[in-house]
Formats: structure tokens, sequence, C-alpha cells
């Protein structure tokens, strides 16, 4: 009876030349079956046709929509998620311009068993996409369309106010979604099944971006006012509830051979995270505004993974999160920052005036002394330079020191030695110039006393 149905109605609209609607029409047929590839794609390319009326497209998947039998009900929202999803933007603006889209929350078909048992799932899947339609009125943008940078999604870069109008829109859209509250056993079908997998892939984008919102919120939530932390503390605690519906949706998926690696990762943050977050709400108004935890610099690594969530390294330890690293380097050559700049200054002028001595005394006193080849040592007296005893220099350098008063001179005299003071000769023949004076001295003193 229902194929004959959809048979005629397929006559009637050819006959027309309706080609919308006998697309329509063959795409939300009574099959139990997920509506057939090829129709879809069709009105996916006409919702980007700028030439096709897309409120004469909605308005004949809303007729199908408002049919009692479950299978053309189910299939044309099916339909209409897909272009939502895929098809041009113009589709979800003109649904969100209604007032009224999908009015199903009276529906129940009573034809049959699997009627009365699909019916609650129609009047959720309709309530989440009433959802959709307006969220996209409130904020202007479809969450699942948003694309993805390095840094994340558009709520990872959002400023706070924005942040705080955003994630409750979208907090309450993805309660609609997990509120389809199937399971496996229900899958039984391959109409539920698509409406299924529709919404596990909205649900994977849906989450994206909330853990972006609620990332972006941690980092900016020792900065807010006592107000916002509240508020902002309440929202965290709501995303913690959510994780735990949101992991029961992905189990069904998975049990319906969803892989492993398109699910996304929910495991919790530690409770200490919650705890932290409570204890700066209460001592919030007791800080002062530069005590903020996130005001110094953490080294270490750039993020750090806390349960699903991953947090800059800074908001992690601010949270009191344990992160290791590096010991800081001491640097030796640098005076500590409290020093005094003028004495830092000082003490710089006076290392450069030594090193300008120690050079100096490296080039002048090195080429003019040399060590004593002597084996005895004079007695160490009153002048400075009996120190030098052991010294033995060069002709024009005894000079130099020999001019000298016995008491004034010091060691910088040592400054004025020239670099290269010639030694004296001394003839190979006669090692001891004096021996024929002392020789003649003896000789006198032998007649005398002779």
């Amino acid at each position: 009876m229902a194929s004959a149905l959809d048979k005629l109605t397929a006559a009637k609209n050819s006959l027309a030349g309706d080609q919308v609607n006998l697309t329509v029409c063959k795409a939300t047929n009574h099959d139990v079956l997920s509506p057939k590839r090829k129709h879809v794609d069709v009105l996916l390319t006409w919702s980007n046709n700028p030439n096709l009326s897309i409120p004469d497209l909605a308005d004949r998947l809303f007729a199908r929509v408002a049919d009692t039998n479950w299978v053309v009900v189910f299939k044309a929202m099916i339909v209409s998620h897909e272009i939502m999803a895929k098809g041009g933007e113009r589709f979800i603006q003109n649904l969100a311009s209604r007032s009224s889209n999908f009015n199903v929350t009276q529906f129940l078909d009573k034809g049959n068993i699997l009627g009365y048992d699909m019916s609650p799932f129609i009047r959720r899947y309709g309530n989440y996409l009433n959802e959709k339609a307006m969220a996209y009125r409130q904020m202007g943008y479809d969450f699942c369309r948003l694309k993805k940078t390095e840094s994340g999604t558009e709520l990872r870069n959002s400023d706070t106010a924005k942040l705080m109008k955003t994630i409750p829109v979208l907090q309450k859209l993805l309660d609609s979604l997990v509120d389809f509250q199937v399971h496996q056993g229900e899958l039984g079908n391959a109409v539920i099944a698509s409406a299924f997998l529709l919404l596990f892939r909205d649900l994977v984008k849906l989450f994206a971006c909330y853990n972006d919102g609620i990332i972006n919120l941690l980092e900016k939530f020792f900065d807010m006012k006592k107000p916002q932390a509240k508020e902002c503390l309440d929202i965290y605690k709501k995303f913690l509830v959510r994780m735990d519906t949101v992991s029961e949706f992905l189990k069904v998926a998975e049990s319906l051979g969803v892989h492993k690696d398109e699910l996304p990762d929910l495991s919790k943050a530690p409770s200490s995270l919650l705890t932290a977050l409570e204890n700066h709400v209460q001592t919030v108004d007791k800080k002062p505004a530069n005590a903020s935890p996130l005001s110094a610099a953490i080294s270490g690594p750039s993020n750090v993974k806390v349960g699903s969530l991953v947090l800059p390294a800074s908001t992690a330890a601010a949270l009191g999160m344990s992160i290791e690293q590096p010991a800081a380097k001491a640097s030796p050559s640098l005076p500590p920052p409290s020093a005094n700049p003028q004495a830092v200054a000082d003490k710089k002028k006076q290392l450069e005036a030594e090193k300008a001595r120690l050079l100096a005394l490296k080039q002048h006193g090195g080429a003019g002394v040399s060590p004593s080849t002597s084996g005895t040592q004079a007695a160490v007296s009153a002048d400075p330079l009996a120190d030098l005893s052991g010294l033995s220099f060069g002709g024009a350098a005894a000079a130099v020191v020999a001019a000298q008063p016995p008491m004034s001179r010091g060691i910088e005299d040592l400054y004025a030695l020239p670099q290269k003071a010639q030694p004296v000769a001394m003839a190979p023949s006669n090692p001891f110039p004096g021996a024929g004076l002392c020789a003649a001295f003896l000789f006198w003193l032998l007649c005398i006393f002779a």
C-alpha cells in the first residue's frame, strides 16, 4: 500500500514537472531504509544553486514532516539535517528566520508497534533540529561549520564577554543532542541509525567547540572579578556533568561500528582542578589586583594536558597542577635584580681598572725582569724594593732603580722599565774585572809590613 502511494505521488509530480517535489518525495518514501544517497546529493546541489527558491525547498520538506507515518517524518528530518550540515548556508538561514520549523512535539504514530516505539525519537530529533536553527539565529553562524585552525576553533580566541554569551547557547544545543537517548538495541532499523550517525558527527564538532571554550575560560579565570568567576565556575561544573552524558552517547556510537580514532578524548580532569577554582572564587576579593598567579612567567612545556583539556602551563600551575620544570641556571656574571644600580656601575669600573693594571704589568714587567741565578738571597730590609733583591737587572734598568730614593721606590716603578733592556756583556777572558786592582792593593800592604 505504501509503495503504491509513493509511486502515485511520484507520477503526479513528474506530470506537473515539479522536479524539486519529485526528488523530495523519492528521498522520503515509505521504505524502512535510509534516504537514498543519489536523491540527497541532488538536493544538496540545488541548495547551493542561487536560482533555486530555498523557502520553497524548505516548505516541501516541512510538508513531508507533517505526514502521519513515522518513516516519512523521520526521513524528511534526516534530509533536512543533511542539507543544514552540508548544503548551502541559505537553507539554515531560512530555517533560523522562521518562527516554527519541525512541529513534532506531539507526534505519535499509532499505526504499528514500530511506529509507536520510534515516535519518542522523532520528537527528540525534531527538538534538536529546532535548537540548531535557533542557535544560528542567536549567534549568526553554525557551530558545526566553524573551521578549526592550529590554535583551535573560534571559541579558543574569543574574549570573555563573547564566551559568556556563546557557551550557554552551545550547552543548550549539546543538551538537546544527547537527549536523543538511544541505546544499542534500539538501533535496529536503518532509518534511526542514519539519524544517529548524523547526530554523532554534530556531537564531535560541538564538543570540540565546547572544549575550546572551556579552555579559554580557564585561561581568563584568574583575571575575572568575583561575579564572572562564579559564573565561570558554574559553567565548568556543568561541563563535567555533560562529559558523562556525552561519554554514554559515544559508547553507543562505538558499538555501532564507529572507529575509536574518531571518538574525542573524554578523560576527566583531576578533582584538584575543581577545588582550586572553588578556592579562588572564595578568596578572589581578598587578593590584591596584581597578585594573579598568571602574572609570573613559567618555564617548561607550553601546554599541559589535564584530563581532556589541554591547558597552558601557566594556567595549570596557577590551578595547582604538578608540572616538572627545569632548574633555573644562575648567571654569576650578572648582579641580582635587587642590587643598587650605582653600586653595580662602581664595581664594574673597579673591575675594568684592575684588568687594565694587570694587562700593563704583564706587558712591561715580563720583558725586563728575569729570575736571578744567584744561590743566596740578601736579608729583607725596610726598603720596599728589598723584595726585588732576588732579581738581577740589566744595566739600563739598574740605573733607573738606583736613581730612586731608598724609601720612595714602590712597585709602580716597574711600569717605567723598558720593554727590552740589554744586559751588560762580560769579556769571556776576564770574568772578574776587579781582580787586578785587588792584587795591587795586597802587594802594597805586604811591602809596608815587610
